[in-house]
């Protein structure tokens, strides 16, 4: 529900993925399932039988769904759209992050920054853009500015979504440390964003198969607590 949640949360963010879960089946059993905590040092026999312990459902994977989302033309200078796979490459806390939005934005000096406040990286450093000068941007990438060459966006491509772990709402950063490599299939379409690629109706089917499943789970869990009570308060009872 939290994961659904989020996801119906962010369906005007720009360029925002969507997250995928997935589930063991709850009769698998792991090799843990059959650890015992026994404290030999207490007593040598047990005063009553193991109990059988059940297996539980497991979170087996939780993915960021890199799928692409549709464009909008917004007219801005400053917005840029990827279509196909790869990322925007921005300056975060000591790191290198990615991200999708391309809607940026400007500061008081003239720095390209994501509306988060990290700097986008063009040819391995920051682009400083004189106030009210010209940007262009063609299909690979390539800036001039005020119609000077500036260099490129530093676009990469990170094909597995296991090694993506969500920085904030918007970014990413590769868990194995690398820094992608360079994308093939993409282009850069300036005076456009992406939008999220979270289907309202998807979701929202989700939530109530959930939410259904929830208080199913809630009634049989009511159920065996009422007949554990009868079977503790009357089986055992004397009869007159």
């Amino acid at each position: 529900m939290s994961s659904i949640a989020n996801n119906l949360a962010n369906v005007n963010t720009s360029a925002f993925k969507k997250d995928k879960l997935a589930f063991h089946d709850t009769f698998i059993r792991f090799a843990h399932d059959y650890l015992v905590d026994e404290k030999t040092y207490i007593r040598g026999e047990k005063l009553f039988p193991e109990g059988h312990i059940m297996a539980k459902a497991r979170l087996s994977a939780q993915q960021v769904d890199l799928s692409q989302g549709s464009l909008e033309r917004t007219g801005n200078q400053l917005d840029f759209a990827l279509s196909g796979p790869g990322f925007f490459t921005i300056q975060g806390d000591g790191e290198m992050l990615y991200t999708r939005a391309g809607n940026f934005i400007t500061d008081a000096d003239g720095m390209l920054r994501t509306m988060d406040g990290n700097p986008v990286m063009v040819g391995g450093g920051p682009l400083l853009v004189p106030q009210g000068g010209d940007v262009q941007v063609d299909s690979s990438g390539n800036i001039t500015v005020n119609g000077a060459p500036a260099g490129a966006f530093d676009l990469v491509d990170l094909p597995d979504p296991a090694q993506l772990e969500r920085v904030g709402s918007n970014s990413y950063r590769a868990l194995d440390g690398g820094g992608g490599v360079p994308p093939e299939d993409v282009t850069v379409a300036q005076g456009f964003i992406e939008k999220s690629n979270v289907e309202v109706v998807t979701e929202m089917v989700s939530m109530i198969e959930t939410q259904r499943a929830f208080t199913m789970y809630t009634k049989m869990i009511q159920a065996d607590n009422e007949l554990d009570t009868k079977l503790i308060t009357q089986v055992g009872r004397p009869t007159v």
